[in-house]
């Protein structure tokens, strides 16, 4: 029995973990969770799963639930997700959550000597030195939950690093992948929201109809992999069937091909080394898909790609910006204040007017993520 602590239950990433743990009540247990703002879900997963900590984002819903449940304990807040994240009977952390929250309760779990399980791309952007250090220095395992560096991982079972030529991260190109640039600019909220492969959070998928998405997993491949970005390529993959490929220096090359469902490195990553059968699974039919199509990106048609990529190779505190950018730019784009397409302006502007600093600590990543906020807010309005 593994106990589990999860971050962002009622999430995109939370929902499929809560259907694994489910259907795999002999192997795992959920021992804590934190919840977002969805308390009638996070009342039926209370219900389902008996966990034992469950921190809200506020103190109300945490006293309401409370008052319902009097035999599990309740917290809420920055400081709830934390005691989630290093809550003692638990062996793994899933980090479901979205954006920069994620950043504190990893490295305290890390400190705690937790196995992470890590969905949250927004860690390893903003403070992948500090992450990568902290958990070589307590031995601690970082196994990925996105299924592209999910596929790298399993394609390097057995491998050797050095024998690594590239590896190559596929990228469907989101919902408006067959658009020109001109056609972005009146794009509704309701059209990138419809992605053709996968089903998704709002900020994510925003984030893939922009290819950001594929940049901020360029710059977690760099950490989680080490390896300089000229060995991490990108190419167009529209089925989703192929999640990524490792090529070695002999020039064989190892792909992880499967169905796009999210279950799949989530289970894997909680059941590693093992594997464990996937309940209602869509198996793979290739007879049935009966081609596969590949394309190379173009860096100015997806120029928020471009922007991560140079923002992860010129390293130190750009990548920081970047993600507190973007994070802020999408936010207004779902509000309706700016149009599609200024995201990336956002974004550009930002780090253009940012001073790097080489090796921030995590005072400075904080200080500098606030102020890009700020600055951005104050050109959007």
């Amino acid at each position: 029995m593994k106990y589990i602590s999860l971050l962002g239950a009622t999430g995109s990433i939370g929902t499929q973990t809560v259907d694994i743990l489910k259907n795999h009540r002999k192997e795992f247990s959920l021992a804590a969770m934190s919840v977002g703002r969805n308390i009638p879900l996070a009342r039926k997963i209370i219900h389902d799963l008996s966990p034992e900590l469950v921190s809200t984002i506020n103190k109300e819903d945490a006293e309401m639930l409370q008052a319902e449940f009097p035999g599990i304990s309740f917290t809420y807040g920055e400081e709830g997700i934390t005691d989630v994240a290093v809550y003692d009977k638990s062996e793994i952390l899933v980090n479901g959550v979205m954006g920069s929250v994620g950043l504190q309760p990893t490295l305290q779990a890390i400190e705690a000597h937790k196995t992470i399980a890590l969905a949250n791309k927004e860690t390893l952007v903003t403070a992948g030195h500090l992450v990568m250090e902290a958990a070589k220095n307590s031995g601690v395992p970082i196994l990925p939950v996105d299924s592209e560096h999910s596929a790298i991982f399993q394609a390097l079972q057995g491998e050797r690093t050095k024998n690594i030529e590239r590896i190559i991260l596929t990228a469907s190109g989101g919902s408006f992948r067959d658009r020109t640039r001109d056609e972005l600019n009146s794009v509704t909220i309701e059209e990138a929201l419809h992605h053709p492969n996968w089903s998704m959070g709002a900020k994510i998928t925003i984030d893939s109809a922009s290819m950001m998405n594929k940049g901020l997993e360029v710059i977690e491949a760099h950490w989680l992999f080490a390896l300089p970005y000229e060995k991490i390529d990108v190419l167009l993959h529209k089925e989703s069937v192929i999640h990524s490929m490792v090529e070695f220096h002999d020039s064989s090359v190892i792909a992880q091909l499967g169905s796009p469902d999210m279950r799949v490195p989530i289970q894997y990553a909680l059941s590693y080394p093992d594997r464990l059968p996937l309940l209602h699974a869509h198996r793979l039919n290739l007879a049935k898909i009966g081609q596969l199509h590949f394309q190379e990106i173009d860096l100015e048609r997806f120029r928020c790609l471009k922007l991560a990529i140079e923002a992860g190779k010129a390293g130190g505190s750009y990548p920081t910006v970047l993600n507190a950018a973007n994070e802020t730019a999408v936010a207004a784009f779902l509000e309706k204040r700016i149009t599609f397409l200024q995201i990336e302006d956002c974004v550009e502007k930002a780090l253009n007017q940012h001073q790097k600093q080489e090796s921030p600590s995590l005072a400075e990543i904080e200080e500098i993520d606030r102020e890009t906020r700020a600055y951005l807010q104050s050109i959007i309005q």
